[in-house]
């Protein structure tokens, strides 16, 4: 696993430069996710603007005005969180915290965010200065759906975060109610659906208020989502973010970590011998305390911990099957014999790798998307198969992984699956309702 970035070059170029600590694989990963998102949500919008689906919208800009106090406080404010955050991970963290958890608390380098926000003051003086006319100027300027894909992007990126931490929030009731301010400001726990949804309210908020047409922008933006899912999920195996499925028990792991065939009655063996790491919140391990345990991870009985015995073809490597996490990011597992490092946890039994397999499915699902995007001429449509894709996508994925259930109608469901079958059905209904609307206006 690579955590961070110091453990990618140290193990691909054997030099170890601690100050790649900071740069957390999964959220290089998001980011880059993100970064895919803009690149194809912007041709997209190019595509439509040319076939005259999306037009400019007129504004009105003042050119010449000396900074104002909302400019100078915005960029204050941005620079000391940008400083707080950034010199507190590279001066004061915590060996023990990682630099998720650490960018999610209330912790940081006082001195350092009033610094940097004092320097973005002053450049943001400087650039509104040198660009001062006598008298200031209304200019009216034309902008198109695609000029506006960073402020989009952008939206996504703070709304998809909050609703990504609160709907884990709600998954873990418990947690929140003992302790509210340590489970929303944590580094770990992100709901993808969350994010997915308080985004997309952000956005077409945005989208309306800008005149964009939302039919079109949610069509255009369907492959962006689908690519933009498939690479951040390289960051939750990369790094092992606890986003993993069931054990596979056709499969056994050592001490540190190496899956092999597992022998008859093995997998029940090694259960007993780990059987407070399934049991229990928090458990010991040699005087060390095991790192905190989702309540979905844990069983009233070792007969209760879900497992599926699936072996996989001699020519794939086994970790594509099943993988044990040895050094992930959430410090979950047993101890590594010998490993003295940040990260020296190991799951005690191999898993499915599913962050894997969604990255497979979901990167084919794109190049779907992509490839019948201009055949489709109905406004709607595309959004609609986007979203049964997705649901379909993660409602079967859901069921080799280990989530809190709820019960519903004589089922126990995920809080994924629930909303996969929405999404699912929310796509069927607009198909059906965008085919009925714009056929008939197109008649």
């Amino acid at each position: 696993m690579y955590p961070n970035l110091y453990y990618v070059f140290k193990d691909w170029f054997g030099v170890e430069w601690k100050a790649l600590n900071i740069l957390n694989t999964f959220g290089l990963m998001v980011a880059l996710g993100f970064v895919s998102a803009a690149i194809v949500l912007s041709s997209e919008l190019k595509r439509k603007e040319k076939q005259g689906l999306l037009l400019p919208r007129e504004e009105a800009i003042t050119v010449g005005q000396p900074a104002s106090f909302l400019d100078l406080f915005v960029n204050f404010v941005t620079g000391f969180v940008f400083g707080y955050k950034l010199f507190g991970l590279m001066l004061d963290k915590p060996v023990e915290v990682s630099p998720q958890a650490y960018i999610f608390s209330r912790e940081g380098n006082l001195l350092a965010g009033i610094i940097v926000g004092a320097i973005l003051i002053g450049l943001k003086w400087w650039e509104k200065n040198k660009q001062k006319l006598k008298e200031p100027e209304q200019r009216r300027v034309r902008i198109w759906p695609h000029d506006r894909v960073g402020d989009i992007i952008i939206l996504g990126l703070i709304f998809g975060i909050l609703g990504a931490k609160l709907f884990d929030a709600m998954e873990n009731l418990d947690e929140l109610i003992s302790d509210p301010i340590g489970t929303l400001f944590s580094g770990g726990g992100l709901t993808f659906y969350g994010g997915l949804i308080l985004a997309a309210i952000a956005i077409c908020w945005y989208a309306y208020r800008k005149g964009i047409k939302l039919v079109h922008l949610v069509d255009a933006a369907a492959p962006a989502l689908m690519i933009a899912y498939a690479v951040g999920r390289i960051g939750c195996q990369v790094a092992g973010d606890g986003d993993w499925g069931i054990y596979n028990s056709a499969y056994t792991s050592d001490a540190y970590g190496k899956v092999t065939e597992a022998k008859p009655g093995e997998f029940e063996q090694q259960l007993e011998k780990y059987s407070t790491y399934h049991l229990e919140r928090r458990i010991l391990d040699s005087g060390n305390v095991y790192t905190y345990i989702p309540a979905a991870r844990t069983f009233p009985s070792l007969k209760e911990v879900p497992h599926v015995a699936v072996k996989g073809p001699s020519f794939l490597p086994k970790w594509m099957i099943a993988y044990s996490y040895p050094m992930n990011v959430n410090k979950d597992g047993k101890k590594i014999p010998g490993c003295t490092d940040e990260h020296c946890r190991v799951l005690p039994q191999p898993v499915f790798p599913t962050a894997f397999y969604e990255t497979i499915i979901c990167t084919l699902l794109f190049l779907m998307l992509w490839a019948y995007r201009k055949r489709i001429r109905v406004p709607g449509i595309m959004f609609g198969i986007y979203l049964i894709m997705n649901g379909i996508e993660r409602f079967f994925i859901e069921k080799i992984r280990v989530n809190y259930l709820y019960n519903v109608m004589g089922m126990r469901l995920s809080q994924a699956e629930i909303i996969a079958f929405f999404l699912v059905l929310a796509g069927i209904l607009l198909i059906v309702f965008s085919k009925i609307k714009y056929t008939k206006t197109s008649d």
